[in-house]
C-alpha cells in the first residue's frame, strides 16, 4: 500500500498552460502530409490544414505551437515563404531527409493553423545564418500595425491586419547546429539581434521602461538558446554575458531560455526500437526520463544566482523520446511508433514539469505529427492518436491549474542498479473550477499498486476518473487506431476521508475530485 498526501491548502505556484506545447518543425511529414496538405488536397482541409489533425489537437487544447525549427530555423529565410505559392523559392532540406522544400507552408500557414488549433504562436528566427535586418523585418511583418515597407508587403501578400506573435526564439541549438558558438559570443549576439525584436504593439518607450517579465501578456516574450542537456558551462556563460551592464532591465531582453534533451535509452548512436524492446530497456528510458527533474534543478539552480525571483522562464523548447526510425522509412524523417512505453515517458516528464512550474514555464514535445514522439500519426486520410496524445488529454486540466503540495511512498524498481526508478510519478492541482487534479502513473510493467490518500484543506465528496493502461509494447496502427485509449476508471472511491484506488502496472490515471 503506497500512502498518498495532498495538502490542497498548500498553493505552490501557477502550472502554466504552454507547459504543455507542441514543436512542428519541417522535417519529414510533420507539417507536409501531417499538418498541412493544400487546399486543393482530397484530404478534408480549411484552408489547407487537416482537419482531422486540427479537431484532435483542439481537443487536447494545444496552448502553444513553436516553428519552424529547430535546426531548420537557422537555415530558414522568412521571404522564401509569403507571396503567391508558385512564385516560392524550391531548395533542398539539407538538414532532414534530403527532400525538396517548396515553402508552400509559410508565414501566413502557420498563423492560419495556429487559429484555427486557438494557440498561441511562437516563433524561432534565424540567428545562425541570418542577419538582423532580416530578423527585424519578419517581427515587423509579422507584427506592425502601421505604415511601413513591411506592413504594405504582408497587406499585398493577403493579410492587411498584424498578427500576435506571443513568443520569440532568437536563434535554436546555436552550440550546435546552429552555429556552433561559444557561450559568451551567442550571448552577446542575442544581445544585439534581440535588441531589433520590436515591441510594435506597445508604445516603444512604455515597453522600453517596463519589466513584467514571463506574465506579460501584451508583448512578444524573447527566448534565448539555453543548453543541450547537462550542458552548465553553457547556462553560466550565457547567463553571465546577458546579465553584463543590464541587470535592472534584463528581463526586457529576455524572457525565457531555452533547454534540450531527449530520452535515447541505448545512447545517441543506436537509440534502440521504438517497438521491439525488453523490461530492462523499458527501465532505461523510465529512468532517463526521470533525469529530466535531475536537469530542471541543475539548471534552475544557476538561473537563481542570477534571478532568483524567477522571473526568466526554463523553456524545455524539444523534449520526448528518440528511437531508431521505423524500418523501412527515410531515415531523415524520424518517424517512429509509439507504444505505452512513451506514454508514461510523457506522463513522468509532465508531472516533473508541473513539480517544477515556479521555473519552467513552457515546454514544447517534439514533435507534433509524425516526427519523434508525436501526439498524432497520419498515412494519406488516415490518422491516429498516439498513446502519448492520450496522456495529453488526462493532463489538460492542469494546464493554468494551480500547483498543491503532494508527496507519494514510492519503492525504487528496474532490472540493472544504475536505472532504478520509483514505482509511482504523480502531481495535483487545483483547477479554475476548484477540482482537485491528481494524475500518477505506475511506471512497473507487472506489478498493481494499491494507493490510500489523504487530502488536507478539501471536502472531498466525488470522484470520477480516466485511465490509460495495457501491456507496455501496445500501440495504436491504422489497422487499429483505437487498441490503446483512454477508459473510464470505476475503481477510485472515497471513504473514511480517503481516496483509495488499485493503479494497475504500465497505467497513467487522471482521476477529478470534487
Amino acid at each position: 500500500m503506497a500512502k498518498y498526501y495532498i495538502n490542497a491548502a498548500q498553493k505552490e505556484g501557477r502550472i502554466h498552460k504552454e507547459i504543455y506545447g507542441h514543436f512542428s518543425e519541417h522535417l519529414g511529414r510533420c507539417i507536409y502530409e501531417g499538418l498541412y496538405v493544400g487546399e486543393d488536397s482530397d484530404i478534408p482541409n480549411v484552408n489547407g490544414m487537416r482537419k482531422d489533425v486540427v479537431e484532435a489537437l483542439k481537443e487536447i487544447r494545444v496552448p502553444v505551437l513553436r516553428w519552424p525549427g529547430g535546426c531548420f530555423a537557422d537555415e530558414y529565410h522568412w521571404k522564401d515563404g509569403i507571396g503567391p505559392k508558385e512564385n516560392r523559392k524550391r531548395m533542398i532540406n539539407t538538414h532532414w531527409g534530403g527532400v525538396v522544400e517548396d515553402n508552400s507552408f509559410g508565414t501566413h500557414e502557420f498563423m492560419e493553423l495556429c487559429s484555427q488549433i486557438g494557440c498561441e504562436t511562437y516563433v524561432n528566427g534565424n540567428l545562425g545564418s541570418g542577419t538582423v535586418q532580416e530578423m527585424s523585418e519578419w517581427i515587423e511583418y509579422m507584427t506592425f500595425n502601421g505604415v511601413s515597407p513591411m506592413s504594405e508587403l504582408r497587406a499585398k501578400n493577403g493579410h492587411p491586419e498584424p498578427w500576435k506573435v506571443d513568443f520569440f526564439g532568437v536563434g535554436n541549438e546555436n552550440w550546435g547546429c546552429g552555429g556552433n558558438m561559444t557561450p559568451e559570443f551567442y550571448a552577446n549576439e542575442y544581445r544585439r539581434y534581440q535588441t531589433f525584436v520590436r515591441q510594435y504593439g506597445l508604445d516603444m518607450m512604455a515597453a522600453a521602461s517596463e519589466d513584467k517579465g514571463f506574465e506579460t501578456d501584451n508583448r512578444i516574450r524573447k527566448i534565448a538558446c539555453g543548453a543541450n542537456i547537462a550542458d552548465t558551462e553553457w547556462t553560466e556563460g550565457v547567463l553571465k554575458t546577458l546579465f553584463r551592464h543590464c541587470e535592472e532591465r534584463f528581463h526586457g531582453n529576455a524572457d525565457g531560455l531555452s533547454l534540450h534533451y531527449y530520452v535515447h535509452p541505448e545512447g545517441w548512436d543506436i537509440k534502440g526500437s521504438a517497438t521491439d524492446f525488453d523490461d530492462k530497456a523499458w527501465y532505461k528510458t523510465l529512468a532517463k526520463a526521470n533525469y529530466m527533474d535531475e536537469l530542471v534543478s541543475m539548471h534552475g539552480a544557476i538561473m537563481d544566482q542570477y534571478d532568483p525571483e524567477k522571473k526568466l522562464g526554463m523553456i524545455v523548447d524539444e523534449w520526448g523520446t528518440w528511437f531508431t526510425v521505423e524500418p523501412g522509412t527515410n531515415p531523415g524523417f524520424l518517424y517512429q511508433q509509439n507504444t505505452m512505453r512513451d506514454a508514461l515517458v510523457a506522463c513522468v516528464t509532465l508531472n516533473i514539469f508541473n513539480k517544477h512550474c515556479d521555473r519552467v514555464k513552457m515546454a514544447c514535445l517534439a514533435q507534433m505529427v509524425n516526427v519523434l514522439q508525436s501526439v498524432i500519426l497520419t498515412e494519406g486520410a488516415q490518422m491516429l492518436k498516439t498513446p502519448t496524445w492520450h496522456v495529453f488529454r488526462l493532463f489538460r486540466e492542469h494546464q493554468d491549474a494551480q500547483l498543491v503540495n503532494s508527496c507519494i511512498e514510492t519503492k525504487r524498481i528496474g532490472e540493472e542498479a544504475e536505472f532504478m526508478v520509483p514505482n509511482l510519478s504523480e502531481s495535483a492541482s487545483i483547477d479554475a473550477e476548484g477540482r482537485l487534479q491528481i494524475t500518477i502513473g505506475n511506471l512497473s510493467v507487472s506489478e498493481d499498486t494499491p494507493v490510500e490518500t489523504e487530502i488536507a484543506g478539501y471536502d472531498a465528496k466525488k470522484v470520477t476518473a480516466w485511465i490509460l493502461t495495457g501491456d507496455m509494447h501496445d500501440k495504436n496502427t491504422f489497422d487499429d487506431p483505437d487498441h490503446v485509449k483512454a477508459e473510464k476508471f470505476e475503481g477510485a472511491v472515497l471513504k473514511d476521508g480517503k481516496l483509495c484506488f488499485t493503479i494497475p502496472a504500465c497505467s497513467v490515471l487522471n482521476l477529478t475530485v470534487e
